[in-house]
């Protein structure tokens, strides 16, 4: 049976859409990033922190990476606004995006062997670039943390949304210290793949709140 134009609901439809990127976003960053950390000479996945990717000839894939998925997670904040009418949490969801995209335009400084060549620690004089991706990243992790609280209840699970958040908080907290072990490292990493995926989640169960735009059940 053909849709009439009429019947469909082309805001449902958009609205849709824009959560799909909640799903879409997570995939693509972690699928993308781990190629790169598998595949790229000197990185060790126990040792270095994803944004050091972004660095080296190569760096490029890694910034247009968090270039692309914070757009998409931008996207995704729009759809959660339609579909929840919250501004704050929608808001907060933003507020990562727009992290991950200053993470894409001020690169991280060199660091702890990586790229090959590099000294081993930390930069002793940062730079500019690498200041602002430390701030502007870990203020995008903030928002993403603070999101899975304040959409707490309206996540469809309350205790998976804060145990996200408290997962997060405390990963970030690792990295932030600047001990750079591998407990710490991978830490991390469990800590953006739980943030990812409770994006994902809250995006799909909202997607199915959303009527169909051809008003099927």
């Amino acid at each position: 049976m053909v849709t009439s134009p009429e019947c469909f609901d082309r805001t449902a439809a958009t609205t849709r859409s824009l959560l799909g990127y909640g799903v879409l976003s997570g995939a693509f960053y972690l699928v993308t990033g781990l190629i790169q950390a598998l595949t790229r000479d000197g990185y060790e996945i126990t040792r270095h922190e994803l944004s050091l990717l972004s660095d080296g000839p190569l760096g490029w894939i890694q910034i247009t990476n968090f270039v692309l998925s914070g757009l998409m997670v931008l996207a995704a904040a729009v759809g959660i606004r339609r579909a929840l009418r919250d501004r704050w949490g929608s808001l907060l969801v933003a507020g990562y995006g727009v992290g991950l995209i200053g993470a894409g335009v001020f690169v991280a400084d060199p660091m702890n062997g990586f790229p090959l060549g590099t000294p081993a620690g930390r930069p002793v004089d940062p730079s500019w670039h690498g200041t602002l991706h430390m701030i502007v990243g870990g203020a995008g992790f903030l928002c993403l943390i603070a999101a899975t609280f304040v959409l707490a209840r309206r996540s469809g699970s309350v205790w998976y949304s804060r145990g996200t958040g408290v997962v997060y908080l405390a990963g970030f907290a690792g990295i932030a210290s600047g001990v750079d072990n591998a407990a710490v490292v991978l830490g991390f990493w469990v800590a953006v793949i739980a943030g990812w995926a409770w994006l994902a989640v809250l995006s799909i169960r909202l997607y199915r709140t959303v009527p169909r735009p051809d008003g099927a059940r």
